[in-house]
């Protein structure tokens, strides 16, 4: 976690001498969103693996992309922008996503390894290309096309 850690106070200082709200709101969010995984992993100074910051960050990323939704669909716009804005500051936490062919091979793998010949065998393909993916790819798209190539 040092890393990150570090990154993320380097950034930090940065974004309050720019006097960047935007960033400073949105990196301030994911420290205490890490800091409070942290706590419930272990108490306070516990160290979190790659896999977990990366989930912390994409969970911080999805919150933002439902109130983009929710603030495009109630005719906000200028809120709607600082969302986008701070979705743009976390992404650089995010590993490199998997490009399509990467993600085809990758499935193709997880059901090479599990067996799986329908969709009842979803979750156990789901779980083992989550666990291959090791965070370059969310939940969702991977289960769409899982399901696509069990359909």
């Amino acid at each position: 976690m040092s890393d990150i850690s570090t990154q993320l106070q380097e950034d930090l200082k940065t974004a309050m001498r720019a006097k960047d709200t935007t960033a400073l709101n949105a990196l301030r969010a994911l420290k205490t969103a890490l800091t409070n995984a942290a706590i419930e992993k272990g108490g306070l100074g516990t160290a979190l693996d790659p896999g977990e910051i990366v989930a912390v960050v994409r969970k911080q990323v999805k919150q933002r992309h439902d109130s983009l939704a929710a603030f495009a669909a109630n005719n906000r716009p200028e809120l709607a922008a600082t969302e986008q804005a701070e979705i743009t500051v976390l992404e650089r936490y995010l590993p490199a996503a998997l490009t399509a062919g990467e993600l085809e091979q990758l499935i193709a793998d997880a059901i090479a390894e599990t067996g799986a010949t329908s969709k009842a065998d979803l979750g156990k393909v789901i779980k083992l290309a989550q666990d291959k993916a090791a965070g370059r790819a969310d939940g969702k798209t991977l289960s769409q096309a899982v399901m696509k190539r069990l359909a």
